[in-house]
């Protein structure tokens, strides 16, 4: 099959940063899925783990955690899926990835793909997907509930909005809870996008976020998603905490958190990796699966809005390495995808 990926972690700017390759197809065992890749997209732990993890063994190493694609073959346990099928997933970073013609998956990770959207549409959505439900439901603690009722309602401020996880996190607590959202951006253009997808407010984190949240008439927050440049923002967080808040977040702080700063306020720190249920295999691990087919509901529902930001064309190495220097630069609007072989 059809492949790409590195013997050697390099600048991407190097010729053999990613390379075009040639693997056996594997076979399904146990409760894997063979699939055959229709589209993926690519996303900043691609780029970290091209730089950090040297392939071993002499092997090649293929990356890539967004898939769209079809069932081909099953392993003899498998239950959910058939040959046939159409699905969608964010793999599991311990083993190969998607930059590949065919590739094996377990089933408990694997949700139905949304009929109502495109394959590259669909490919946009897994990783941050997981990551944004993940983060509200499982670690900040939200129920889902719609309730009119304005009385008690928890405070949620999303640090990163407009960014890939906080496009779908905005979405999910606007349609699914009843919390007064704040989303901040900094751009005029990021800030009306945060807007659109159902925020309340939006402030501006280039500001002393206590300073933004008294503008806008909020003494305190309950929650907080924070999504990235933690370290940069900790101490505004921290104030803006109500007494007994939670914190969650999903970036790696370029310094140590002092945590005793949340002792005070017996404020709690939860951290989210979509991958920890794959890598552990918890007892729970078929919950990705229920929360792919519940977003892919929303979205056939009209309920979610895709955001894929530019498609990359063919999947194949000179794409991929596009795809991952935009990336490295910090310039990506959306999601970049690449469809086909």
């Amino acid at each position: 099959m059809k492949a790409i990926g590195y013997l050697k972690s390099l600048d991407i700017s190097h010729q053999d940063s990613l390379i075009d390759i040639d693997l056996p197809t594997p076979t399904p065992t146990d409760r894997d899925l063979l699939v055959k890749i229709d589209a993926i997209s690519v996303n900043p732990v691609d780029t970290k783990v091209r730089v950090r993890a040297q392939p071993e063994n002499g092997e090649h190493k293929v990356l890539g955690w967004d898939a769209v694609g079809e069932v081909i073959d099953a392993g003899d346990q498998a239950q959910f899926y058939q040959k046939g099928d159409k699905v969608w997933y964010a793999g599991d970073i311990t083993r190969p990835g998607t930059n590949s013609e065919y590739h094996l998956v377990d089933e408990r990770i694997v949700g139905r793909k949304p009929e109502s959207i495109s394959n590259a549409e669909a490919a946009a959505f897994p990783l941050t997907a997981i990551t944004a439900w993940e983060l509200l439901f499982d670690r900040l603690g939200f129920e889902q509930s719609t309730s009119a009722d304005n009385a008690g309602r928890k405070q949620l401020l999303i640090v990163g909005a407009a960014g890939g996880v906080g496009s779908i996190l905005v979405q999910l607590a606007a349609q699914l809870t009843d919390a007064v959202i704040i989303g901040t951006a900094s751009r005029p253009e990021s800030q009306a996008w945060v807007k659109e997808l159902g925020a309340d407010y939006v402030i501006d984190h280039r500001k002393p976020l206590s300073e933004e949240l008294k503008r806008i008439g909020i003494d305190s927050v309950t929650h907080v998603a924070s999504l990235n440049a933690t370290e940069q923002h900790y101490d505004e967080i921290v104030e803006s905490l109500a007494p007994q808040g939670k914190l969650a977040l999903i970036d790696d702080p370029q310094s140590p958190l002092d945590i005793m700063k949340l002792k005070m306020k017996s404020i709690s720190l939860h951290w989210e990796f979509m991958y920890t249920r794959s890598m552990f295999n918890t007892d729970d691990i078929e919950k990705q699966r229920d929360l792919l087919n519940s977003i892919a509901n929303l979205i056939d529902a009209g309920r979610i809005k895709t955001t894929l930001g530019e498609h990359y064309g063919q999947i194949n190495a000179d794409n991929l390495k596009r795809a991952h220097a935009n990336l490295e630069s910090g310039r990506a609007i959306g999601k970049i995808v690449l469809e086909g072989f």
